[in-house]
């Protein structure tokens, strides 16, 4: 269980520092839609050689074109948030997607709601607002940054929808090729001037984010996935790290008591029981 729990918080810090990337480019001036598609893309090549086998045939299923559409819309929206707002926010705010997940699991997959974890979800989502502060003068970045997590929080629910349509591997390649497709029109209109550190850039905001989405299927492979689920949350510490490291941004002290609750919300659920499942909680 330690060995998993290890890779599952390395795993949660290399996506941050996916999207840390995805910011340093977005701050230069690159559209967030030329890194999104880059992002998958990239991704999408280096899976190739190991992609077992039937994967092609396995994209007939159009369950996986719509999940793909949807983590289109959530990366493209997030990568949109980090190009105004601290990164910390962005990942707090983006942590209405569980919530967002389990509502709809239990709507339109009939999962049980168990009353504790409704409640311990419901202190997380007053977490998400005390970040967000919405009101008339709310910023827009972190409409996108909550925009962002609805559509993650809907492509949960769909990744618990298609288990069984194809291995994890192949469910990963489907949402970065097919998500390479939607985004490739209006990424490869906005081609920035690429320097080498521009460059240097785009690839580890893709590398980086697909390692931890490898190390994620391999630390839930490892050990019950309703176990490591509540270390998604390690996301937001890594976050705050990497903020205040890289862009000296530190978030206010509202929303880093917002930050906190919905940390404590998430790692509190380590203390309920829940079915197993093996469908890992992967973002492109």
């Amino acid at each position: 269980m330690l060995r998993a729990v290890l890779i599952m918080c390395i795993a949660m810090s290399c996506i941050p520092a996916g999207d840390t990337f995805g910011k340093l480019l977005t701050s230069q001036g690159v559209a967030p839609i030329f890194v999104a598609f880059t992002r998958f893309a990239i991704a999408s090549f280096v899976l190739l050689p190991f992609l077992p086998k039937g994967t092609f045939a396995a994209l007939r299923h159009w369950q996986l074109w719509l999940r793909a559409a949807l983590i289109t819309g959530g990366i493209t929206s997030i990568l949109t948030a980090l190009s105004t707002e601290p990164i910390a926010n962005v990942f707090g705010a983006f942590f209405i997607g569980p919530v967002v997940s389990y509502a709809l699991s239990a709507w339109l997959l009939g999962e049980t709601a168990s009353p504790l974890r409704t409640v311990l979800l419901l202190i997380g989502f007053v977490g998400v607002l005390m970040v967000v502060q919405p009101g008339f003068d709310m910023r827009p970045g972190l409409l996108f940054a909550v925009l962002a997590g609805c559509f993650y929080g809907a492509f949960l629910t769909a990744s618990k929808w298609v288990v069984g349509l194809a291995p994890p591997l192949t469910l990963l390649f489907s949402q970065l090729a097919l998500s390479a497709v939607f985004t490739a029109p209006f990424g490869l209109m906005a081609i920035p001037a690429l320097t080498f550190q521009l460059s240097t850039f785009t690839v580890f905001s893709s590398l980086f984010s697909m390692a931890g989405n490898l190390l994620l299927i391999y630390a839930f492979t490892l050990a019950d996935s309703t176990r490591l689920a509540p270390f998604v949350y390690f996301q937001i510490v890594a976050a705050t790290v990497l903020g205040a490291v890289i862009f000296s941004e530190l978030p206010d002290a509202l929303s880093a008591a917002g930050i906190a609750v919905i940390l404590l919300s998430g790692f509190a659920t380590l203390f309920l029981r829940a079915p197993r499942s093996t469908r890992a909680n992967i973002r492109g």
